[in-house]
């Protein structure tokens, strides 16, 4: 066979990394890079066997398989279209797989496999990959290898980004904390000269992008891209190194809570109305109990808080035991103040607080130790079904997020004045909340309510 490929592609087919990233720019060739890979790889190791993912069906059917078809001779290889196996003469297999949720990865539970290639990485969720990586394994000789190519952008981008991109420079192998030797090989569509010359309008239809799409499928800016809910944040404006906070700024908490993750995050607020994030937990698999105690230890005995935030879910009764959260939250010694569940207006309410003023000055600051608030929420992607949310994929990164917006849109709402107070006839679930609040507690909830006839 005579096949072209470009030099990028070359130095992708011929690493010998663990984890290989193949990326960046839209147009440098990274699928059709994978194809030879997989052919050359089938080709010199016999019985070999290999995975090549996309993250739905369809997308494979209309790219990797396609393709596939044209490149690999029919005299060597043969594609089952039933159970979407790829075989070589020699013994060689290739599985065109995709993994649609994360609970896709689970039919994968038994297989080995010397190679396990994705392609758009960025596609897939940290949890898939982290999953289909354990599947690379194998008592023959043949190279075990995970090869991924992607552009900037997608679910998945800011973990690629961590893992690939951030450590080391670009075409640098470098060990990660796990032992594994990864590197990330940029490609631009300048390195695919076959792409310039057959279709040289291409790069033109690039340039007329908006600008988030245009410098992540142009240059392959992993800072920008497609999908961000939060495009202005911005690491220097909106972080800054701790300071001792003056006990006389109003303190908040705020939180979202579920078994599968706490997030708690502490917020001060200084004399201009400016919100400081300067502590957080977020731990996974808390009880309840286990829950309040890590907060309230975490919570200096001299530190006033003025009131502890939660979202409404947390009133709604078992029906086990009739018994709220909160409610057992408040038995613990942690009493709420329930927050709005309105998710567009919360997330905007961040949005005004990320904004920057005319002179770049924003109205939240994030300390620098509070590390996952500052890595999920440049995270969160637009909604695709409803664009003025956020996704709730991957759900991990969601959780410090949330307990952002629960404060946010508790802060945002205007303040009432005690003489404006109303008398309303109040509900078995508002008077809950006044039974477990602190007597600080109580006033705000009759500012809210109105009070009881």
């Amino acid at each position: 066979m005579e096949i072209k490929i470009t030099n990028k592609q070359e130095k992708f087919i011929s690493a010998t990394a663990t984890e290989v990233l193949f990326g960046g720019a839209a147009g440098g060739g990274k699928s059709y890079g994978q194809l030879v890979d997989a052919l050359l790889y089938a080709l010199k190791y016999p019985k070999s066997k290999q995975l090549i993912l996309r993250r739905t069906f369809s997308e494979l059917e209309k790219s990797l398989i396609r393709v596939s078809l044209s490149l690999f001779p029919r005299e060597i290889y043969t594609y089952n279209s039933t159970c979407h196996v790829g075989k070589f003469k020699n013994g060689s297999i290739l599985d065109f797989g995709y993994c649609a949720t994360e609970n896709d990865v689970f039919q994968y539970q038994s297989a080995e496999y010397d190679t396990v290639r994705f392609d758009e990485l960025t596609h897939f969720t940290e949890f898939q990959y982290l999953y289909l990586i354990s599947r690379v394994r194998g008592a023959n000789s043949n190279p075990k290898q995970i090869k991924s190519s992607t552009n900037p952008g997608g679910i998945g981008h800011m973990w690629v980004k961590a893992r690939f991109v951030d450590p080391a420079p670009p075409n640098t192998v470098f060990t990660a904390s796990d032992g594994s030797r990864r590197v990330f090989i940029p490609s631009k569509i300048d390195d695919n000269l076959f792409l310039c010359e057959s279709d040289p309008d291409y790069k033109k239809r690039l340039l007329s992008l908006p600008e988030s799409q245009r410098k992540a499928l142009l240059y392959g800016d992993w800072n920008i891209f497609e999908g961000q809910y939060f495009s202005e944040f911005d690491y220097e404006k909106h972080t800054c190194n701790p300071f001792p906070i003056p006990k006389e700024w109003r303190k908040y908490r705020t939180i979202d809570y579920g078994l599968d993750r706490l997030a708690c995050l502490w917020i001060a607020i200084d004399s201009d109305k400016n919100a400081y994030v300067y502590r957080e937990l977020c731990e996974s698999n808390l009880m309840i109990s286990d829950a309040s105690k890590k907060i309230i230890d975490a919570t200096p005995a001299d530190e006033s808080i003025y009131a502890t935030l939660a979202p409404p879910d947390l009133w709604s009764r078992s029906q086990e035991s009739g018994r709220s959260k909160a409610l057992i939250f408040s038995e613990n010694g942690l009493y709420f103040t329930r927050t709005s569940n309105d998710r567009e207006t919360g997330w905007l309410s961040v949005k005004e607080l990320l904004k920057s003023d005319c002179e770049g000055h924003t109205r939240l600051k994030i300390f620098r130790n509070c590390t996952e608030i500052i890595k999920c929420l440049p995270m969160l992607q637009i909604d695709t079904q409803r664009p003025t949310d956020t996704a709730n994929e991957p759900h991990e990164i969601t959780h410090a997020p949330d307990a952002l917006r629960g404060f946010a849109i508790f802060y945002s709402r205007p303040n009432e004045s005690e003489n404006t107070l109303t008398r309303t006839l109040w509900t078995p679930d508002m008077w809950q909340d006044y039974y477990a609040a602190s007597e600080e507690e109580k006033i705000y909830l009759k500012k809210k309510y109105g009070e009881p006839l």
